[in-house]
C-alpha cells in the first residue's frame, strides 16, 4: 500500500499564524523521508512554534521510523482521536496501519487487531477491494497473533551466546557465503538457521514446518522478492539459539522453489531464516566475526542521547546512511547477501568514468522469493566505504545499470562479503544505531571462513545460472510484508 500524501500545499498556506521555519523544516524532512533530520529538528524546536498537526504526526513518524513503539504509539492514538479532520484517506489508513505494526511490536496484539479493524469498518467503503484486502491481512495476522505470546525471551547464562559458522553457499568459483547459526533448534529438533539481516520477516520451508511442528494459523501475507508470494503464518512453539531460548516465534511458511532447474540446484542452501523482526525483540545484538558467535546481553540497553544512524525504508528494511567512493547514500545491511553486495543504476550514472575505468563487465544472477533475475551489470574494484564509524576497503562490488529488484528503497544493497571485513558489528536497535570495528587481521578470519563447504549436486554443462550467487544468493531480502506504509509526503 504505497501511499502518496498531498499535503504540502495545503499545509504551507496554512503555517502564516506559526513560525514557519520549523513547520517548513519538518514538512520537508517528512516529504524526503529523512527521519534523521525529523528527530533533530523535532528535538531542538519549541513546541508551541510546531502546528499541533505537525507536532502530533512528528512524533508518530519518528518513533515508527525509528523503532520507538513508545513514542509513536500515544502519538498515532492522539492523532487518531483528535487530529482526523486533517487526516484524508490514505493518511488515515497509513496511520492506522503504522499504530497496529507498532503495538505487535510490543506484543499487544489484540489492541492492534482492534484498532485497525474498527479503522477498517468506518473507511472501507471509500476502498477498493485490493486495499480492503491489504489491510485485512493486517488484522487477520494480530487477532491470530493475540493467541500467544510472541518472543518470549529467556537466557540461559549471564549473556547471550549464539555461535555461527560462515558457509560456502552456490558455485563454488564465485565464493557466496552465508551465515548459519548453530547450536540452533525448533521445537526440540536441530535446525539449520541463516540469520539474515535483510529478511523483515521469519520464514520457513513448507516441509519443514511440517516436520518440527509448526503451529498453522488463520492468516496470510504476501512475501516480495524478485517475485511475490502468498505465505501463511505459523508458529514455532520454541526456537533456540545458543544459549537463547524464544518461545512462539512467527514464521511465514514460503515455496522456495522457482521455475528453473538450474536455479533449484542452489536454492536449497535457505530453508528457514530469522531476520530483522527477531533482531528487534533481541534489543541488543553485537555480530563478533573474530569468535564466530552473536553476543546478546541480557539487559535491554536504556535508550540513550546517542543521535540514530538506522531507520526503517518504506519497505521495513534495515538502512543507514553511508558514503561509498564519493557518495553519500542509503545502505541496507543484509547478511542474506552472499556476495559484496551492489549498487543501483544512481551510482553508475553519478559516477560513469569511474565505473568504467575501474571496472570489469560482468552479469548479475540472482535466485530469489518467485524467479530468477539476470542482467548485465559492472564488477567495481577496491572501493572505500563508510558507515557505522568504519571504514574499509572492498575487494568488489556490483554496479547495476538499474535499479536492484531485491531493493529499490536505497542505493546500495550490502552482502555479508563485505560485512566480514568490519572485525564486530553491534546493532543497537533501542538507540537504532549500527556501529563497524573494522577488522586489522583480514587473513586470520577469511581462510577460516572458507573451510566449510556445501557439497552441491553440479554437472558439466553450462548455464548462466551456474554462477547464482555470484552476486547475491540474496533469497531472504525483500522478505517483508508489502504493505508496509511508505513514508508519507506532506
Amino acid at each position: 500500500m504505497r501511499q502518496v500524501f498531498l499535503y504540502t500545499m495545503i499545509m504551507m498556506s496554512s503555517l502564516t499564524c506559526y513560525a514557519q521555519s520549523y513547520n517548513e523544516r519538518i514538512a520537508n524532512a517528512m516529504n524526503t523521508s529523512d527521519w534523521f533530520a525529523l528527530d533533530s529538528i523535532y528535538n531542538v524546536a519549541p513546541k508551541d512554534s510546531i502546528m499541533p498537526f505537525l507536532e502530533v504526526f512528528s512524533r508518530g513518524l519518528i518513533g515508527n521510523r525509528l523503532n520507538r513503539p513508545d513514542v509513536s504509539i500515544p502519538a498515532f492514538e492522539e492523532l487518531l482521536n483528535a487530529h482526523t479532520a486533517e487526516l484524508d484517506l490514505q493518511n488515515l489508513l497509513n496511520s492506522a496501519v503504522m499504530l497496529s505494526m507498532d503495538l505487535s511490536k510490543t506484543g499487544d496484539n489484540a489492541k492492534a487487531a482492534l484498532t485497525l479493524s474498527s479503522v477498517l469498518d468506518v473507511t472501507k467503503q471509500y476502498l477498493d477491494s485490493a486495499a480492503i484486502s491489504g489491510i485485512q491481512r493486517y488484522v487477520d495476522q494480530y487477532k491470530a497473533l493475540s493467541k500467544y505470546n510472541p518472543y518470549a525471551i529467556v537466557f540461559n547464562g549471564e549473556q547471550g551466546i549464539i555461535p555461527f559458522k560462515i558457509k560456502a553457499v552456490g558455485n563454488p568459483k564465485k565464493g557466496g557465503v552465508l551465515m548459519y547459526l548453530e547450536n540452533s533448534s525448533i521445537n526440540g529438533a536441530e535446525a539449520d538457521i541463516t540469520f539474515d539481516t535483510g529478511a523483515g520477516v521469519n520464514i520457513i520451508s513448507d516441509s519443514l514446518a511440517k516436520k518440527l511442528g509448526l503451529e498453522p494459523l488463520d492468516a496470510y501475507n504476501t512475501l516480495a522478492g524478485i517475485g511475490r508470494q502468498k505465505a501463511q503464518y505459523a508458529i514455532a512453539r520454541e526456537l533456540r539459539l545458543g544459549n537463547i531460548v524464544i518461545k512462539d516465534v512467527p514464521f511465514l511458511i514460503v515455496d522456495f522453489e522457482v521455475d528453473n532447474e538450474e536455479a533449484n540446484k542452489y536454492i536449497n542452501c535457505v530453508s528457514i531464516v530469522v531476520g530483522s523482526e527477531l533482531m528487534l525483540q533481541l534489543k541488543d545484538l553485537t555480530l563478533d566475526f573474530y569468535n564466530d558467535q552473536i553476543i546478546v546481553p541480557t539487559m535491554s540497553p536504556a535508550r540513550s542521547t546517542t543521535p540514530p544512524n538506522m531507520c526503517f525504508s518504506p519497505t521495513m528494511n534495515l538502512i543507514t546512511r553511508g558514503r561509498i567512493h564519493n557518495d553519500p547514500m542509503w545502505i541496507c545491511i543484509d547478511t542474506g547477501d552472499a556476495s559484496y553486495g551492489s549498487l543501483n543504476g544512481k551510482f553508475l550514472t553519478d559516477n560513469k568514468e569511474y565505473v568504467l575505468t575501474n571496472s570489469q563487465p560482468d552479469t548479475i544472477r540472482m535466485v530469489g522469493i518467485g524467479g530468477v533475475y539476470i542482467s548485465e551489470c559492472y564488477r567495481l574494484l577496491d572501493v572505500n566505504i563508510s558507515f557505522g564509524g568504519g571504514t574499509t576497503i572492498l575487494p568488489e562490488i556490483t554496479v547495476n545499470p538499474g535499479l536492484n529488484p531485491l531493493g529499490t528503497d536505497y542505493e546500495c544493497n550490502l552482502g555479508l562479503k563485505s560485512l566480514m571485513l568490519f572485525g564486530r558489528i553491534r546493532f543497537n536497535m533501542v538507540d537504532f544505531s549500527i556501529t563497524t570495528y573494522p577488522a586489522q587481521k583480514l587473513t586470520i578470519m577469511f581462510p577460516k571462513h572458507k573451510t566449510s563447504t556445501f557439497k552441491l549436486k553440479m554437472d558439466n554443462k553450462s548455464s548462466v545460472l551456474q554462477s547464482v550467487g555470484s552476486i547475491a544468493l540474496s533469497v531472504a531480502n525483500g522478505l517483508l510484508n508489502v504493505n508496509a506504509p511508505s513514508a508519507p509526503d506532506l
